[in-house]
């Protein structure tokens, strides 16, 4: 599946990942391949991602919302 984090400085991160763990303001949870599609609110943190060649990559955020849809997850970050 895709993913693109966004903040208002910048992308920090485009590509095709296996799985990705996301702060949610109710608690944190996961996303993989074929996932329902979702809106949620994420409160400060770090995403853990798990990309194609199985490399993990952690970015901290300050808040947001993700929206997945159709193999296709966007993190609109602080």
């Amino acid at each position: 599946m895709k993913l693109e984090i966004i903040t208002p400085e910048k992308k920090l991160f485009e590509g095709s990942i296996k799985s990705a763990v996301f702060p949610g303001t109710e608690g944190s949870f996961g996303i993989l391949n074929d996932h329902a599609p979702l809106i949620g609110t994420l409160k400060s943190g770090k995403v853990e991602i798990i990309d194609d060649n199985n490399n993990k990559l952690d970015f901290d955020i300050t808040g947001g919302v993700v929206e997945v849809l159709k193999n296709k997850v966007i993190v609109l970050a602080g």
